[in-house]
């Protein structure tokens, strides 16, 4: 049977940059097998399976997988097909206004804004659908130097130490001294993200241009993903990570996280955290999004 996809890059207004991704626009029928084998052809971090919603109100119903397992939730996945199925099913009221869209994800449901202004690239923002929680204990300093292949010295900043959190996915969040070590860290070391562990997220306050809060790295080969270019599940869970070691004051911030430099698929991820009486009330995660092929699979 020849079913549409479209591909992607997310977090990124021209093709060949940001995050890669598959959509399967009609996904109905096919298993939990075929979808794996179908993420595994295409290899990118993650490929997402368009099906009816549960809930008739609902846009679409979406099943992620990377290449080697299924996720309940994933950033660059929800904002990519957010902004692909407003742009095939609404192309002309896109133009004119933004448009909602309720995805379900195993996680719940997700709620997400596009937009496609004349002359501007798609883009598309999701809330996520659960606020950051704390996870279990991080490996030491010197135990993440070694999987990294780095020194301990090179582990944390300001005041900022290894951590886990999570908004559906854990992940350790490893701060990194400079730009340089997270340049040389190594993601073949270790299989991040085997075995029900987190996979690791590597930042520093040291970027590339003003503007930026943060440069950021993301490893799991335990999840099939040697290095991802942009992670929009890690970043909902960095937004713990800010309100743990530098909470900002009660309103609305904006952060910008680039990543992806080091394997040239520069991304940028917008950020968006409400804080209420020095609490964390919601975040919001953005992003522009390319459209670079389409075709059909015969499966």
């Amino acid at each position: 049977m020849r079913r549409q996809f479209y591909t992607l890059d997310v977090f990124t207004d021209a093709p060949l940059a940001g995050n890669p991704l598959a959509v399967v626009v009609d996904a109905e029928g096919l298993d939990d097998k075929r979808m794996q084998l179908i993420a595994r052809e295409f290899n990118f971090s993650e490929t997402v399976f368009v099906r009816a919603p549960r809930d008739p109100v609902n846009t679409a119903a979406l099943r992620i997988f990377t290449p080697a397992r299924e996720m309940p939730f994933a950033g660059h996945p929800t904002v990519g097909a957010a902004a692909l199925l407003a742009h095939l099913r609404a192309r002309e009221l896109l133009a004119a206004q933004d448009l909602r869209l309720v995805l379900e994800e195993g996680i719940g449901d997700v709620v997400c804004v596009a937009r496609h202004r004349r002359g501007q690239a798609l883009a598309a923002t999701f809330t996520a659908p659960r606020l950051p929680q704390p996870g279990a204990a991080a490996p030491s300093a010197a135990e993440i130097a070694a999987r990294l292949g780095l020194e301990p010295a090179d582990i944390g900043f300001g005041g900022r130490r290894p951590i886990v959190y999570g908004a559906g996915v854990d992940f350790l969040f490893a701060p990194i001294a400079s730009a340089a070590a997270l340049g040389k860290a190594d993601p073949d070391r270790y299989a991040w993200g085997a075995d029900g562990g987190p996979a690791v997220f590597l930042y520093t306050s040291e970027t590339t241009r003003a503007g930026v809060a943060y440069r950021a790295r993301m490893f799991a080969a335990g999840w099939g993903v040697r290095e991802d270019p942009a992670t929009g599940s890690a970043a909902s869970a960095f937004a713990g990570v800010v309100m743990e070691f530098e909470p900002p004051a009660d309103g609305d911030h904006s952060l910008v996280i680039e990543q992806g430099l080091e394997i040239d698929r520069r991304s940028e991820i917008a950020l968006g955290l409400e804080t209420e009486g020095g609490a964390l009330k919601s975040v919001t995660i953005g992003g522009l999004v390319a459209l670079v092929a389409e075709g059909a699979i015969e499966i």
